[in-house]
């Protein structure tokens, strides 16, 4: 899996998916460690096999069926996750606001004509970005359901970071797991701001001030005393179901 080839992409359907129950409309600020962000979106995907060739089912799953399961259960996942349905608006002091409007999540329905060994996963900013992942154009999340030649499934989704970090967007993802099996879901999110409010009078343990120090403290390193032997490197790792299951025992 992995052989470099070029493909192309196909838009079948695009609509909106909003929360299946109505909601009232207001508004949640941001904590001020989500003020700190900038608006950047964050992508993940996830590739499934033919369920045929791959034996994880025994009857027939269509496309088309399959699509049907992920955007119904989707309307219901964002009745718990009804931030995702929103958009990031400006309040009178200029800072990102939540509008729970329920305004919805772009999904779209996608045709791609290549096989899911031949996708190169070794550079996902090449293969994947702009192909399998959606381009958010408006509001929290984005949603892309691709079929492959093969009759591989991938599911991508795009998320502002502003809204959802890597904890939020997996509990996110677990919960519409879960309810896509028809299952209840296990963990509810959050949205109560009252968590966030500062103690009055505030107060904090002065242990706290060992903890940081100012970025002037730090020592400045100059060009001359970088080691170009000492690069970051990024690799991707593939990880068997049966490993991550013995693990999980």
């Amino acid at each position: 899996m992995g052989a470099k080839r070029d493909f192309n992409v196909k838009a079948i359907n695009t609509e909106v998916a909003a929360a299946m129950l109505s909601m009232q409309e207001h508004w949640l600020p941001q904590s001020n460690l989500d003020l700190l962000l900038p608006p950047v979106d964050v992508g993940v995907f996830f590739c499934y096999q033919n369920p045929i060739i791959s034996g994880i089912l025994q009857i027939f799953w269509s496309f088309g069926s399959m699509v049907n399961v992920l955007k119904i259960s989707l309307a219901e996942t964002l009745v718990s996750y009804y931030a995702f349905a929103g958009e990031l608006v400006q309040n009178i002091a200029g800072e990102p606001e939540i509008h729970c409007n329920n305004a919805g999540v772009d999904f779209t329905e996608v045709w791609a004509d290549v096989e899911l060994k031949e996708i190169s996963f070794y550079n996902p900013d090449e293969s994947i970005e702009g192909k399998l992942v959606p381009k958010k154009q408006h509001g929290v999340l984005a949603v892309q359901v691709t079929e492959l030649k093969c009759g591989g499934v991938v599911v991508a989704c795009t998320f502002d970071h502003r809204v959802a970090d890597a904890y939020s967007a997996n509990m996110f993802l677990v919960s519409w797991a879960v309810l896509a099996q028809s299952k209840p879901i296990s963990q509810l999110p959050s949205f109560r701001r009252s968590f966030l409010f500062p103690r009055r009078p505030s107060y904090y343990d002065p242990s706290i001030d060992s903890m940081y120090l100012p970025i002037s403290a730090l020592k400045q390193e100059t060009t001359n005393n970088i080691d170009h032997d000492d690069q970051v490197i990024s690799k991707i790792y593939y990880v068997k179901a049966e490993e991550i299951n013995r693990l999980n025992h």
